[in-house]
């Protein structure tokens, strides 16, 4: 069975090969915006944000309650952030430091929380501690307390589902980089490690496919309606994201950059191939008729690793240009509103039947995330011209 499992497996991607060759000479025609035209679009679509949220601190009401330095909301400040270091407008930096500020430079939960989600916000604490010569040392008084209370204790399997990865991981590279102290990273590839190779049994990584399953409720023996297994977009964006994010900051010299260097090619290699003829990626990676169609976070953060490793010279020009040109101007042909306003975004979840339709008009639950991978993509983009 297993063999036949791995001959199922090169067939399809033997099959992808040729149908993305196809598709990519037919990108190949086209080309990337002005850079100009790409920053007006990314300004347009953070203004719309910004006008809809002038107070960086009002909570967010969905069915319940939430603080706006949740999760949703700091993958939002990530792509900010990232907007800013290419577009220094004083506006930019005003609303990150108001988002922070009113919240204290506190994390959901408090300082004691070892939830990824409630930590994402401190990459952008730090980032901002940084910016400004680390003379506000409050910026990351939560955030430190935090993770060395994780990095004290013994417990490494906090990351059972995948998208944590990209919550946490970078802000452990950040602190390790701050501090010189390599025990960020020790632990942060301890915690790694087990959602890779021990979670949900045997790992949350198919190292035959190089793909990711959310968590444990999608190994096998679950299945998607067309019998393969169920790799989510947005998740196995997530890890796109982190691993770029974390081999951005972290120093080569560490024992497991390479690990981390080799799951991030692999990725990459095995979503090419999947890419819809259109430029997106469907919820579901491997079943295009269970929820099939145009969707974006997942889409911007494939093409944010895509663009990421072109310019840091680890992935193939000619091999991976033609993907993100095809899947950048197609969201913003199709998904940009006039306003700045997103279409096609999944609302939260951890699967694809869940926030669905997505479509042009449909809002969903939660429009920061979405703009934040959006943002991310565009300004690694800008880098490519």
């Amino acid at each position: 069975m297993f063999i036949l499992h791995n001959q199922r497996v090169k067939m399809k991607k033997t099959f992808a090969f040729f149908t993305l060759g196809f598709f990519s000479m037919l990108a190949s025609a086209q080309d990337l915006p002005s850079s100009r035209k790409i920053k007006n679009t990314l300004r347009l679509t953070n203004q719309y944000f910004m006008d809809k949220w002038p107070d960086a601190g009002k909570s967010i009401f969905t069915n319940i309650e939430r603080p706006s330095n949740i999760w949703t909301r700091a993958v939002y400040y990530e792509g900010l952030i990232a907007l800013y270091a290419t577009d220094k407008k004083k506006e930019y930096k005003d609303y990150m430091l108001q988002w922070g500020e009113k919240h204290k430079w506190n994390l959901r939960a408090g300082a004691n929380t070892r939830n990824a989600d409630n930590q994402c916000c401190g990459q952008t604490y730090i980032d901002l501690y940084l910016m400004d010569g680390k003379k506000h040392p409050e910026r990351i008084t939560a955030i430190k307390a935090s993770i060395d209370n994780m990095k004290q204790s013994s417990k490494i399997d906090d990351w059972n589902w995948i998208d944590a990865l990209q919550m946490a991981m970078p802000v452990f590279v950040k602190l390790g980089n701050l501090y010189n102290d390599t025990s960020y990273f020790n632990r942060m590839y301890e915690m790694y490690a087990f959602t890779k190779n021990k979670h949900g049994g045997n790992g949350l990584y198919n190292k035959i496919e190089h793909l990711w399953w959310r968590d444990k409720d999608f190994v096998p023996p679950y299945k998607e309606p067309n019998g393969e297994d169920c790799y989510w977009s947005r998740g196995n964006g997530w890890v796109v994201a982190a691993l770029a994010r974390t081999l951005e900051e972290l120093p080569t010299s560490d024992p497991h950059y390479g690990e981390y260097m080799e799951d991030f090619k692999n990725m990459c290699a095995a979503l090419l191939p999947l890419q819809r003829p259109d430029g997106y990626w469907n919820v579901s990676l491997n079943d295009s008729n269970h929820y099939g169609g145009k969707e974006v976070s997942g889409t911007s953060l494939f093409i944010y690793g895509f663009a990421w490793g072109i310019n840091k010279g680890i992935l193939d020009k000619a091999a991976y240009s033609p993907s993100i040109i095809k899947a950048w101007n197609a969201m913003t042909a199709e998904v940009v509103h006039p306003n700045g306003k997103l279409g096609y975004v999944q609302g939260t979840g951890k699967e694809p039947k869940d926030g669905q339709p997505v479509g042009y008009d449909k809002t969903p639950d939660f429009e920061d995330y979405g703009l934040g991978c959006f943002l991310l993509a565009g300004t690694e983009i800008l880098r490519l011209k």
